[in-house]
């Protein structure tokens, strides 16, 4: 059965132009994502936003900036019959709100680990899902833009 599978992510951003990345090792794939992840049913897409960094960060949001969603047809990566409708936040966060610590990649663990990334210095093949790589590419040509 063929069906709409929509996804919400956060590209939260620090005051030094890093930006927060989630490694994630699941079903023996290992993967490197913005922090976000499924609309559950019955609820928003800002509510979805909220619970899944409450999950994930441990981090209580007040403001996210609608930033892009995906205009074209992305297959799953992990169910090819869904197709992933994918709702992007910009939001800004000081780096002492969140602190990471260091660790290699790739583990080989169930779970997942987050890190700050220079935004201008991440190369796009980190990033493992073609809908992030777009995103991420707007993100980077809207913060170099002069004001």
């Amino acid at each position: 059965m063929i069906r709409f599978n929509l996804r919400v992510y956060a590209l939260i951003v620090n005051e030094f132009d890093e930006i927060l990345l989630s490694d994630e090792y699941r079903n023996g794939y290992f993967f490197t994502k913005f922090p976000g992840g499924g609309v559950e049913y019955g609820e928003g897409i800002n509510d979805a936003l909220k619970r899944e960094l409450c999950e994930e960060l441990n981090l209580s949001i007040e403001e996210a900036t609608f930033f892009y969603v995906n205009e074209f047809l992305q297959k799953s990566a992990f169910n090819p019959q869904d197709q992933l409708i994918s709702f992007y936040y910009l939001i800004h966060l000081k780096k002492d709100k969140f602190s990471t610590l260091p660790y290699e990649i790739p583990f080989e663990e169930e779970g997942e680990r987050q890190r700050w990334v220079n935004l201008f210095e991440l190369e796009l093949d980190k990033l493992t899902f073609p809908v992030d790589k777009i995103a991420f590419q707007k993100l980077r040509k809207f913060k170099a833009k002069p004001f």
